[in-house]
């Protein structure tokens, strides 16, 4: 089991990194290289979250769920719609939201595992734990905002073909 917990840790920090740099390609209106990375390693971490043995449903489980059906939108729009239209904000809006989702993960994790966390917040419903998470929604609203801004303002070069 440990093996495959850091293999699962390993997985979700990939997918986090590179969920960083897709995100500030599409602030600046483009697209990477990185983002099929992004998205096979966010569905990988979604799904190996699933295969730790529980007795019960976790929070943790409920935003795999649903960090796999956005991801599902996510990677419609961009290999079924190539971007074209709405799907362009669709795409964007979608791959943020489950580049959020697993820093939320992460945070919560890292609450539970980090003895100078865990004391602040032990049950994570104490205020710096709820803090923290808020600083994080907001930080992903203002840069999900500008990626959606900067990647609608230049048509992607499958888009433009696709609209053909």
């Amino acid at each position: 089991m440990a093996t495959f917990t850091l293999v699962h840790v390993l997985i979700s920090l990939a997918a986090i990194v590179s969920g960083f740099v897709v995100l500030f390609a599409l602030i600046a209106g483009r697209q990477h290289g990185w983002t099929g990375c992004f998205l096979a390693t966010t569905i990988l971490t979604s799904v190996t979250g699933f295969l730790f043995p529980f007795h019960k449903l976790l929070p943790s489980h409920v935003i795999a769920a649903f960090s796999l059906v956005v991801l599902a939108a996510s990677m419609f729009a961009l290999y079924a719609r190539h971007l074209v239209g709405a799907w362009r904000s669709t795409y964007v809006v979608t791959a943020i939201v489950a580049l959020y989702f697993n820093v939320f993960v992460l945070i919560a994790q890292s609450f539970q595992k980090i003895p100078a966390l865990k004391k602040l917040a032990p049950t994570q419903s104490e205020p710096p734990f709820a803090i923290a998470q808020c600083i994080v929604l907001l930080l992903f609203v203002v840069l999900g905002l500008a990626a959606v801004r900067g990647f609608r303002q230049k048509a992607s070069p499958i888009a433009m073909a696709a609209s053909k």
